[in-house]
């Protein structure tokens, strides 16, 4: 990449801290302005879409803008991402998420640690853990094929639609879901409730990756393998 290693870490803890300031803001803004849940949802929902084109396009250059560990390890996996950076992304990612929701309590006066009693649990929540990040993944890793210019579109409005069709609203991100379980809000999640959903986002990813690999592979034309073939003999 263009830019060194301290500036990519940079951009996703500051990526990663906004995107979990709007998740968590607009859900405590949401909660407050109305008492209808669908309400507070879509309110939860359209901020936090907006600033993923927002993140996507203006940090995207300098980090590739994961701000989500899940997304670091299928990049690290297809090699696109040096091991040791993955790993410093993903600290990065995880303390920015940490600062977002520390940030948003502030904003709003609360308590600035929090931890959240918000029950998240069961086959059906996993289940649309592992379809949103497989939906996720899968999305960024076809728009990098087909249309890498609208990645930050596609992804916000990936998570947009997803927020709604899934059971869970939709992490589909395990450095989010570790902020979120300190923020006892609308956006929460109980800190017992993060191994089931960190382990189905990944379950999510590695599935999205697979497929990815299989699926947006052209194959070589017949005869231009065999004259490949001729070639090396």
């Amino acid at each position: 990449m263009a830019f060194d290693l301290p500036r990519r870490l940079a951009a996703e803890a500051l990526g990663t801290a906004v995107l979990v300031a709007t998740v968590v803001g607009s859900g405590i803004m949401a909660d407050k302005l109305t008492g209808d849940v669908a309400l507070s949802l879509l309110g939860n929902t359209i901020p936090t879409g907006a600033i993923l084109v927002v993140l996507i396009t203006v940090l995207g250059p300098l980090s590739g803008a994961h701000f989500n560990p899940a997304v670091t390890m299928v990049f690290a996996l297809r090699r696109e991402i040096e091991a040791n950076a993955a790993l410093f992304y993903v600290v990065a990612q995880i303390v920015g998420g940490i600062a977002g929701s520390v940030v948003a309590h502030a904003m709003f006066e609360l308590p600035l640690i929090q931890i959240s009693a918000t029950a998240r649990t069961g086959t059906g929540q996993w289940l649309a853990e592992a379809v949103a990040a497989f939906g996720l993944v899968l999305t960024i890793l076809a728009g990098l094929r087909f249309r890498s210019d609208a990645i930050p579109w596609l992804v916000g409005l990936y998570i947009t639609a997803a927020y709604w069709f899934t059971a869970s609203t939709s992490f589909a991100n395990p450095a989010v879901a570790i902020a979120r379980a300190l923020s006892d809000t609308f956006a929460g999640i109980r800190p017992v409730d993060l191994p089931g959903f960190i382990l189905a986002e990944i379950f999510g990813a590695l599935l999205a990756m697979a497929l990815a690999g299989w699926m947006l592979t052209e194959e070589k034309p017949r005869i231009h393998a065999l004259n490949e073939l001729k070639g090396a003999e």
